[in-house]
């Protein structure tokens, strides 16, 4: 490992006479809270929609939104590979998934590899991570202190959740898991040695699907929630893998929208919809349907109270639904049942996006209560972004932008100007440099990220890349493909490949060019388009230059 800038600036001082540098003594660089969700969609996010009004249903992150008031958006900020797992590989080491090894859900972590919580430990920080980890096996020497999410292929519940403490025990907690990991990474600040700056990642498991609110957010069911321009998407002249995926909003409502869809990837939309804490494996029948939100609620333990009140609020709502299935209002094949879904789906998402928010708050409070606000660099994110209705589908995965999109807002005290909006293109490998830079660490040569705090100052190198690279590897989930993309300022080419399918894999490469200028939305596929021929050869060309330079083998 190459020395630090700590220690270089240490020598430096020592043989001068001289005091070492403020900025980069130990007991004065920034403190780091890193605070991050599991799939949180940028529509739903004031700071990213600031055309937001205060009576907007989607209008509820107060808190993250001040994070961004006090500090900076960055409104290009994208993932390299839209999957949990890898995600939060490409974080902790700077690097795309082909060269950390965790390229799908079903990785094996490599505990032994850099990662830039351990470098901040061994140049004086106190670091801990507390939440959602989700990669296996659970940590080990990444972190001086861990306490982990477990159950549910490491989920974990959102009632009464299961962690793994630092001596590998494994407890039950009484509660919500949002606002006890926030209990949690508060009393660890509390209690962490106040002669080292720290680190502290607290990472949620909202509002990851099933979405299961707090009692205190489940909101009341107006029907009133923005639905997307492309909620009826059919894909239209663009790739035929996205006609076979099983990522559609409308579950089996809506044939019209997915003509191709095979039996084996249809679902019980009603298992994702009806919010009820009854399920038991193996029943099945409309009786069962009225008390099922999906088959993996079951793993929800409510107590006696929670389940009083989870049927107060949800039974008439529950009720007013098969009434209107029976008279045919939200009959099936009807846009009108796929409409109510998403805002059956919506209301509980949002609900898990205020108990984000209001935690994101809670922490704002300690750090003014503890006088470290000011020292402290508060990052928001999530390991991706989300679709939610967008073309119809719901989940991510794929390379559209509600997909690759994530949060990024941070806020430093007196190095990041209020309320700045920067449009440069940043991607989760950036997070490491940018909290080893910030430290006074060297930022080491195989991290594939760059270091963020140039343009913490309001304006973008002249060399900062004009483009990203783009590669998600879990084919057969969801019934997708390999997909591979590279997105510019402008234009975006995706390559949908390789479908473990060996029927689906007839249907060879599929291209999609788009002009995000004039189609945000991303609905004219221009790949065949001969008047964007010359940008097709150049996006396809920029494509082989981000194969080579972040070392890809041919696939």
């Amino acid at each position: 490992m190459k020395p630090t800038k700590l220690g270089l600036y240490g020598l430096a001082a020592l043989c001068a006479g001289a005091p070492m540098i403020a900025s980069v003594q130990a007991d004065e660089r920034p403190n780091i809270l890193f605070i991050f969700s599991d799939d949180h969609a940028l529509k739903t996010i004031g700071a990213y929609n600031p055309e937001f009004t205060a009576d907007n249903p989607l209008n509820v992150t107060p808190n993250i939104d001040r994070i961004a008031e006090e500090g900076a958006v960055f409104t290009r900020s994208f993932c390299t590979n839209s999957i949990c797992q890898p995600s939060r590989a490409s974080i902790l080491t700077g690097k795309h998934s082909h060269k950390n090894g965790v390229i799908s859900n079903g990785s094996k972590w490599d505990p032994s590899q850099l990662v830039f919580p351990r470098l901040l430990s061994e140049n004086g920080y106190q670091t801990a991570m507390i939440g959602k980890w989700h990669m296996h096996p659970t940590p080990s020497t990444e972190f001086d202190y861990h306490k982990t999410l477990t159950g549910h292929g490491g989920q974990g519940r959102y009632y009464q959740p299961s962690f793994i403490n630092f001596d590998g025990e494994e407890v039950v907690e009484q509660g919500f898991s949002t606002d006890l990991i926030t209990d949690y990474s508060i009393e660890w600040m509390k209690n962490r040695d106040k002669t080292k700056p720290f680190l502290m990642m607290c990472q949620y498991k909202a509002p990851h699907t099933n979405v299961v609110p707090a009692l205190r957010h489940m909101r009341e069911f107006k029907e009133d929630i923005p639905v997307p321009d492309n909620f009826f998407d059919t894909f239209d002249g663009r790739s035929e893998y996205m006609k076979n995926t099983w990522m559609s909003m409308h579950g089996v409502s809506a044939p019209e929208v997915l003509k191709t869809i095979g039996k084996e990837g249809t679902y019980d939309a009603e298992n994702y919809m009806i919010p009820n804490p009854d399920f038991k494996p193996g029943q099945k029948g409309r009786n069962n349907r009225r008390t099922v939100k999906n088959p993996a609620l079951f793993m929800v333990p409510f107590t006696a109270e929670e389940r009083k009140a989870w049927h107060a609020h949800y039974d008439p709502i529950n009720e007013d639904y098969f009434k209107r299935r029976e008279s045919g209002e939200l009959a099936d094949g009807t846009k009108e049942l796929s409409l109510y879904r998403y805002q059956r789906y919506m209301n509980d998402y949002l609900g898990c996006v205020q108990g984000i928010d209001e935690n994101v708050g809670r922490l704002l409070q300690f750090l003014e209560d503890e006088g470290l606000a000011d020292n402290t660099i508060v990052v928001y994110s999530s390991d991706q972004g989300f679709l939610l209705g967008e073309h119809g589908l719901t989940d991510k995965r794929t390379a559209y932008e509600e997909s690759m999109m994530m949060p990024f807002v941070i806020r430093w005290p007196g190095h990041i100007t209020p309320g700045q909006r920067n449009e440069s293109i940043i991607q989760n490998i950036d997070y490491s440099a940018t909290f080893l830079d910030a430290a006074g660490i060297e930022v080491p040569e195989e991290i594939q990220g760059r270091s963020m705090l140039p343009l913490f100052k309001g304006e973008t190198p002249a060399d900062w890349r004009k483009s990203l690279y783009y590669h998600y590897y879990q084919t057969g989930a969801y019934n997708l493909p390999k997909i591979e993309a590279v997105r510019s300022e402008r234009y975006k080419l995706i390559r949908g490949y390789g479908h473990k399918n060996a029927k689906l894999a007839e249907i060879g490469e599929q291209w999609e060019l788009f002009d995000l200028e004039k189609d945000p939305n991303e609905m004219t596929n221009l790949y065949n388009n001969p008047e964007y021929a010359s940008v097709r050869q150049q996006m396809k060309e920029e494509l082989d230059n981000m194969r080579e330079k972040y070392e890809v083998e041919a696939d």
